[in-house]
């Protein structure tokens, strides 16, 4: 999941990756990408190459310039790979690029493409398709990750070479080229039209489309010309939806689904001691997060977001909806990013007396009624938003919430329809700049986070800091701007979990990422 789930989020928000799930269906067996998959996890078969992930949302685009919700980003990323990548624990690793350089300047970046590399319908990866993959990002209109350096050329001095030119530094490129967003795509689209080729995509990944239903599931299979000899390990893999929580659990118990993209909280220590289930997790790029619509009338006024704010304690909505797997927010960059102040930032938390100040001080001192806009079917978002609720009414603010569907969430939020929302916040890439621009740029892709907030001192402060070099310089700009974010309050910062993944115990190899995707690439089914 800059410029959101996953931010550059939200990769949204955004996410709303984390968006649900809830009740029943104890089916022994069902059908799962044409053939029937017993309780053990093995299709009836005897095939145990498919692999079936259970997810809340459907894809509804493959166009990796224009996505951002992680519904379809960590579908994109199974079809297209950068010229770097990060691992685990977010370093950034060279991948279809074999090596890169860096100028003493930092003005030039020459990456070196791996020999043998072919696209899904074997025809060989050049850097002529690398330039025109980041020519084509950087001309894309509606870019939600856009490239904000200032590039002067993007070049190929050989067919094994690409080179970029900056006319002046800036540091998160790299980790900004290790989006998924900078995918490498055949040059001209290999001869189609931009919309036929997202509607039936070629990359380098290790799967390709082979049935997609925008609505409900869609199936990959194994591209057979993935440059990681051997891999992938299954011939299959599913992305099934299943928008009940619950239902996704039963699932994976009886060996319907053989992982959950977003098990709820709640299950966790029931996956994770289950006799055919297990965890894995990663740390986490991810925050959950109140955004206000700093456009509407009542919170545009800063008094009535830290009355709200000063009203909520943030550890009691960590303590009721994480069950120990989570440690509460209060900075909006997650500590496992570098230059995080949780550890010593002053928040605006937990002291009614204070609360009753900041509103009596408003527009509003006698109250005001309001709604809280959620995607229905998260029970962890429902118990937050109703936490806000009761700590809102002591200020003499009544809210309201408005549960709906999640693509109803997604184009209100989008749209700016709403008052009070809660959504999670990713980083993309292992940069500070990530989450700060994505949340607070209000000329970015998300106008900071779809809450119109604008500070002209922040935002000249988010900008130096993108070509100010790592070190001690940088570090006091993001403790800064991080500081005026939560003295502001145009969004409160709830709680980071762990990034979780509930699988069968005979799923082996699967790599969980911090921005909440996963490699299935070295998965196999024991």
């Amino acid at each position: 999941m800059k410029k959101t789930s996953t931010i550059r989020a939200i990769r949204t928000a955004l996410t709303a990756a984390t968006a649900a799930v809830l009740a029943i269906s104890l089916a022994a067996c069902s059908q799962t990408g044409g053939s029937t998959t017993s309780a053990t996890g093995a299709s009836a078969s005897g095939d145990q190459t498919t692999f079936t992930y259970a997810r809340s949302a459907a894809v509804s685009s493959l166009n990796l310039w224009t996505e951002i919700t992680s519904n379809n980003a960590f579908a994109i990323d199974k079809i297209f790979e950068p010229l770097v990548s990060f691992d685990k624990n977010g370093k950034i690793i060279d991948w279809l690029a074999k090596s890169h350089q860096i100028s003493d300047d930092g003005l030039t970046y020459t990456f070196t493409l791996r020999d043998g590399l072919k696209f899904s319908n074997g025809k060989n990866v050049t850097a002529e398709d690398a330039v025109f993959s980041l020519q084509q990002h950087q001309a894309e209109k509606d870019a939600a990750l856009p490239l904000t350096a200032d590039i002067a050329s993007v070049t190929a001095p050989d067919e094994h070479t690409v080179e970029i030119k900056l006319n002046s530094p800036y540091t998160p490129l790299l980790a900004e080229l290790a989006n998924f967003s900078n995918g490498i795509v055949p040059k001209d689209f290999g001869g189609k039209s931009e919309a036929d080729f997202f509607a039936n995509p070629v990359g380098t990944g290790p799967f390709v489309v082979s049935k997609w239903d925008k609505s409900g599931d869609l199936t990959f299979t194994k591209n057979e010309n993935y440059w990681q000899k051997g891999k992938p390990g299954i011939s299959k893999l599913v992305y099934k939806l299943v928008e009940d929580g619950t239902q996704a659990v039963n699932q994976l118990k009886t060996g319907q689904v053989d992982g959950i993209e977003d098990p709820a909280l709640e299950n966790l220590d029931e996956l994770e001691n289950g006799n055919d289930t297990k965890v894995e997790t990663a740390g986490s790029w991810v925050t959950h997060t109140f955004f206000f619509n700093t456009a509407d009338e009542h919170f545009a006024d800063v008094h009535v977001r830290r009355a709200l704010a000063y009203a909520l304690n943030r550890a009691d909505v960590t303590k009721a909806v994480s069950f120990g797997h989570a440690d509460t927010a209060k900075t909006v960059l997650p500590k496992a990013i570098e230059y995080s102040t949780q550890d010593s930032i002053k928040p605006v938390d937990n002291d009614l007396a204070k609360a009753k100040e900041e509103i009596a001080q408003s527009k509003y001192p006698d109250g005001f009624e309001a709604k809280i806009l959620l995607a229905s079917g998260n029970n962890a978002y429902s118990q937050a938003a109703q936490l806000l609720q009761s700590a809102a009414a002591k200020v003499g603010v009544k809210l309201d919430i408005d549960s709906v569907d999640i693509a109803t969430f997604r184009s209100r939020f989008k749209a700016f329809d709403y008052q009070i929302m809660i959504n999670s916040a990713q980083a993309d890439y292992p940069d500070a700049d990530s989450i700060i621009d994505f949340q607070a740029d209000p000329d970015g892709f998300s106008k900071s986070y779809w809450t119109s907030y604008s500070n002209p001192e922040v935002t000249a402060e988010l900008k130096k800091a993108q070509v100010t070099p790592d070190g001690d310089e940088r570090a006091d700009l993001y403790e800064k701007i991080q500081q005026t974010l939560a003295d502001e309050v145009p969004y409160i910062p709830l709680y980071s979990p762990q990034i979780v993944k509930a699988l069968r115990k005979n799923v082996n190899g699967l790599e969980v990422l911090p921005n909440n995707s996963v490699r299935f690439q070295d998965v196999t089914l024991g």
